[in-house]
C-alpha cells in the first residue's frame, strides 16, 4: 500500500526533526503566554514563568494542567484572546460537574483546525470529494462542528446528518450512496440493525468503505464484528481526540497500523504529546500503558499546557515503525480506558474495556448493548454484576451464556462476576459516548 500525504514537508520529517520542530513552537507558545495574566498567574504558582517554556526538558518541569484548575477560572478559563475574537465555544460534557468552554478564533478555525484534520482525513484513508455521512453530534459538543471545518477543508461533500433519526438515515446510506462515515461504532451498529429491520442488508445496499469512529473505544472484536456486516473491503479506522485538544484531531489509524489496532499521534507538531505513568509522571517505554498528557503548541484562544486526559494507552512496542512512512509520529493503541473509570474488585484491577472484550468474545450476545452495575461511587467493590443481552437469533440459552460469560471472565482477568441476561432490546443504546458503568444498590446489600 503506497502513502499519500496531506503534508509531506512534515510527515516525512525524522523524529529529532519533529522534536525540534515541537520545541520551536514550544518558546513561542511561552513567549505568546507571557502576556496573559492567568497564564502567568498559573505558572508563578509553581515558581515558573511561561517564558521558562524553552525545550522538552522544560516542558517536564511544569506541573500537569486538571480540569479543577480550569474550573476554578469559570466560566472562560486561560482565555488567550479577546472575546470579540472568539468565533466559535466548545464545550466538555459536563458529566462530572459544570462544563468548561474552549474557544476557537478564526485562524483556530480557518487555519489550525483545517490543517489538522485535512492531515487526519488523508492518514485514515478518506479521499477528496467523498460523499461522507457525518453522524458526531453538534451543540456545544466538538465532534460534529469541527468534522464538519475538516470535511469542508479537505473537499468532501458532507451531509451532516448527526446521530439519530435510524429510520431516515439506513434509507439515506442506500440512496445517497454515501462512501464514508463519521461517528460513535456503536450508533453504526445500531443503523445496522435498524437497516435490517427494513429489509435493507448493509452489505449489499450500502456503499460504505470507510469509517471513522471515536467517541468511545470499543474493541477489536467488536471493530472486526462491524466490519463483518459491512460492504466487503471497509475498514473501521478508529480516531481520537477531545474538547482539550481541538476536537477529533489527535490521533487515527492509518491503513498500514490498522490491523494492528494501533492510531498515530497525527498532529505531533501542533499537539506536543507525553504519555506518562499516570502515578510517577514519568515518561513510559515502548510497549508499556500510561496517560496520554498534551500541549496544544498552536492553538490560539484556549490553549492547554501538560493537559492531563486520564486516558490510557499502550505505547506501541516499535512506535515508529509504521509501514506508512510517518516515522516521527508514535504510534499508539486503542484506548484502554480512563483512570477514572479504573473498577477494583476485591483488590484486582479492571477497565470496564476488558469486560467489553469477553462479551465481544460471545457470538449470542449483542456487543453494542451491555452495562456493569456497581453499588459505590468509589468503585472500590466486593461484588460487581454484568448485564447483557441475548441475540433473539442465538442457539445458545440465556444460562448457557450467563454461564460462558463468568467463566470467560474469571478465566481471562481472574474475577468472578455475576451476570444478568437479558432479551435483546432492552438495554440502553447510545448514539454517542456509552455509560457502561452506573451505580445501583444490588441485592442484600
Amino acid at each position: 500500500m503506497s502513502t499519500t500525504f496531506a503534508h509531506p514537508d512534515v510527515e516525512t520529517l525524522d523524529r529529532a526533526a519533529l522534536e525540534a520542530l515541537q520545541e520551536r513552537k514550544l518558546r513561542a507558545l511561552g513567549e505568546r503566554l507571557a502576556h496573559h495574566s492567568e497564564w502567568v498567574e498559573h505558572f508563578a504558582s509553581f515558581g515558573m514563568k511561561p517564558n521558562d517554556l524553552r525545550d522538552r526538558a522544560s516542558l517536564r518541569h511544569v506541573p500537569t494542567l486538571e480540569k479543577s484548575v480550569l474550573r476554578a477560572r469559570y466560566p472562560f478559563p486561560f482565555l488567550t484572546v479577546p472575546m470579540d475574537e472568539v468565533a466559535r465555544f466548545c464545550a466538555t460534557s459536563g458529566t462530572t460537574g459544570l462544563p468548561v468552554m474552549f474557544g476557537y478564533t478564526q485562524r483556530d478555525v480557518k487555519t489550525l483546525m483545517a490543517y489538522q484534520m485535512s492531515r487526519l482525513l488523508c492518514a485514515a484513508g478518506v479521499e477528496r470529494g467523498e460523499r461522507v455521512y457525518q453522524g458526531y453530534g453538534y451543540g456545544l459538543w466538538v465532534g460534529g462542528v469541527v468534522m464538519d471545518w475538516g470535511l469542508l477543508a479537505y473537499g468532501c461533500t458532507n451531509f451532516g446528518i448527526g446521530p439519530g433519526r435510524a429510520d431516515a438515515v439506513v434509507q439515506w446510506l442506500r440512496d445517497h450512496q454515501y462512501t464514508a462515515c463519521t461517528m460513535s461504532p456503536l450508533w453504526l451498529m445500531t443503523l445496522v440493525n435498524a437497516a435490517k429491520s427494513q429489509g435493507i442488508d448493509p452489505k449489499r445496499d450500502w456503499r460504505l468503505r470507510l469509517g471513522l469512529f471515536g467517541g468511545q473505544s470499543v474493541s477489536a472484536a467488536f471493530r472486526t464484528e462491524l466490519e463483518a456486516e459491512m460492504p466487503d473491503g471497509f475498514m473501521a479506522q478508529n480516531i481520537y481526540g477531545s474538547t482539550e485538544s481541538g476536537g477529533p484531531n489527535h490521533a487515527i489509524s492509518c491503513r498500514h497500523s490498522h490491523d494492528a489496532d494501533q492510531m498515530h499521534l497525527i498532529n505531533e507538531d501542533t499537539i506536543l504529546t507525553e504519555i506518562l505513568n499516570p502515578e510517577t509522571l514519568e515518561p513510559v517505554s515502548p510497549g508499556e500503558t500510561g496517560e496520554i498528557v498534551f500541549t496544544t503548541l498552536e492553538r490560539e484562544a484556549s490553549p492547554v499546557v501538560r493537559w492531563r486526559t486520564r486516558d490510557l494507552v499502550k505505547l506501541a512496542e516499535d512506535p515508529y515503525g509504521c509501514g506508512c512512512g510517518r516515522r516521527a509520529f508514535p504510534l499508539i493503541g486503542r484506548i484502554i480506558g480512563r483512570t477514572d473509570d479504573m473498577l477494583k474488585v476485591r483488590g484486582s484491577m479492571l477497565f470496564p474495556s476488558q469486560i467489553e472484550d469477553c462479551i465481544a468474545s460471545l457470538s449470542s450476545t449483542v456487543n453494542e448493548a451491555w452495562q456493569i452495575y456497581v453499588d459505590r461511587e468509589d468503585k472500590v467493590l466486593e461484588e460487581l454484576i454484568v448485564a447483557v443481552e441475548r441475540r433473539n437469533d442465538a442457539s445458545q440459552s440465556a444460562d448457557g451464556i450467563r454461564d460462558g460469560l463468568e467463566r470467560s471472565i474469571r478465566a481471562r482477568l481472574g474475577i468472578r462476576v455475576n451476570v444478568e441476561v437479558h432479551p435483546e432490546g432492552s438495554l440502553p443504546r447510545y448514539e454517542a459516548k456509552a455509560t457502561r458503568v452506573l451505580v445501583r444498590k444490588l441485592a442484600g446489600v
